[in-house]
């Protein structure tokens, strides 16, 4: 077996056996794998806090034909703090649950790393609600997958000043002359597009520098709720667990 270094985050761990566990982990190298930490549930193990969900560091593993294996870990961040807040811990939960629904091994994943290492670190900031976390993540998220809406220009015929009209089903602006068979329509306030465009527009090391008023994250999760839905074959657990908590 081959020995490699992996640089990533844990998104879930299971009891496997009746010592042993089994990870999910989004690497930075080899897109998301499943790797075995054989003996991580015994009181003495090097293992027992590197394998939990948000652990962020290096995994040193066993490369076999069809699984991984852990040998050791170096953890650079544990994202603690999120475990003393229900809330945010579920918050945390249900953008790791996200990330696993989107990612695949071996494909390269290091935006999607990013995004959810810098998310969880947004989440410890008092100055940014939780709220406005979510929906910078999800929007991004989706645009790193490929499917994010186009908030440019009009989806129908390319017109740079399409107003201010956002349809779910289209998938992003429609001009006033091309409005007339939506039936989905969303009059969006100015600083809600504006919103959307820096949020699909800069990198991530720059999504969470900014806070919007109270309408204008009021629309931005209805339209993100209304995209989702749309647009996401799958329900999360966790964020069934976070609305019924809010």
């Amino acid at each position: 077996m081959n020995q490699i270094v992996l640089t990533g985050m844990v998104l879930s761990a299971a009891p496997i056996g009746e010592y042993d566990k089994r990870i999910v982990i989004l690497t930075k190298e080899r897109g998301k794998i499943s790797a075995f930490a054989k003996g991580a549930r015994r009181p003495n193990s090097p293992l027992i806090g590197a394998v939990n969900p948000f652990s962020f560091g290096e995994f040193v593993v066993y490369e076999g034909r069809t699984s991984y294996t852990i040998q050791s870990a170096h953890i650079r961040n544990y994202f603690a703090e999120l475990r003393a807040d229900i809330t945010g811990a579920y918050y945390g939960f249900y953008f790791l649950e996200f990330a696993n629904y989107y990612t695949r091994e071996q494909n390269d994943e290091r935006e999607m790393l990013k995004l959810l290492y810098q998310t969880l670190k947004a989440l410890l900031n008092p100055h940014i609600p939780n709220p406005l976390v979510r929906v910078i993540f999800e929007l991004k998220a989706v645009c790193i997958n490929g499917e994010g809406p186009q908030v440019f220009q009009c989806v129908v015929c390319g017109c740079e000043a399409p107003g201010y009209r956002f349809s779910v089903k289209k998938g992003g602006l429609v001009c006033d002359s091309c409005a007339g068979d939506v039936i989905d329509d969303i009059l969006l306030d100015k600083s809600t597009l504006y919103s959307m465009q820096y949020i699909e527009g800069s990198r991530i090391e720059a999504l969470y520098t900014f806070t919007v008023s109270e309408k204008v994250l009021d629309q931005l999760r209805k339209i993100m709720e209304r995209y989702c839905d749309v647009y996401i074959d799958k329900q999360f657990k966790s964020l069934e667990i976070l609305e019924t908590l809010l």
